[in-house]
């Protein structure tokens, strides 16, 4: 018997942790190489906003939040009769958001713009539709019951109280007109309002999460 075969097979076995340690090194660059970069932190993350709801859609079909899982939200919560502040924010969302999809048109195709109604009463689904068509080809109104509504509502942390008009029909809302970016997961990530919600800072704040 060859007196060097022992010897061979002892430097083998001794090498064999080195060798499980590399491929373990290996497989732990690979890993952190490919995998997902994790989604920055916003202003509104882990906050409790947002949740399951109930809806329907201005086509007249019934949404849930599971309808729009695997999408980026952008949502918006208003009314089609408001005078200024709903029409204004809408235009700046829409006007962001083709900011965005100018420069990456296909993750924009990732995020639904959403514009979800307080005033179920009068903002039907043909409203909602006449409404939105005015701003941008992808922005989907949500409507539903008063109790729908008003459920969305308390999820999503949105004050909204009716004020009384001069006739019954002539009342208008008080709310909280503010953005929010919602990931795929339904999970609340950033919020837009007032002066700091502008068709650039849209636009930016989509940069941020979405590419």
């Amino acid at each position: 018997m060859n007196s060097q075969q022992p010897a061979k097979r002892a430097a083998s076995v001794s090498r064999l942790p080195l060798i499980l340690l590399a491929l373990a090194l290996v497989a732990a660059a690979a890993f952190l190489v490919l995998r997902p970069a994790p989604t920055p932190k916003g202003n509104l993350t882990g906050a409790t906003v947002g949740g399951p709801f109930t809806l329907t859609d201005e086509t007249g079909r019934t949404v849930t939040s599971e309808t729009f899982r695997g999408q980026w939200r952008l949502m918006y919560f208003g009314f089609t009769w408001c005078p200024d502040i709903c029409p204004t924010d809408t235009a700046k969302l829409a006007a962001g958001l083709k900011l965005f999809e100018e420069q990456h048109p296909a993750r924009a195709k990732a995020l639904q713009p959403l514009f979800v109604t307080v005033d179920p009463e009068r903002d039907t689904p043909a409203a909602l539709a006449q409404f939105t068509a005015s701003f941008h080809p992808r922005l989907l109104g949500l409507t539903g019951t008063r109790e729908q509504i008003d459920a969305a509502l308390k999820a999503f942390r949105i004050y909204a109280q009716k004020v009384p008009g001069t006739t019954a029909d002539a009342y208008t809302y008080d709310h909280l007109a503010v953005l929010y970016l919602m990931d795929p997961d339904g999970r609340p990530v950033q919020f837009l309002a007032g002066p700091a919600a502008t068709p650039e800072s849209i636009a930016q704040m989509l940069e941020q999460f979405l590419v």
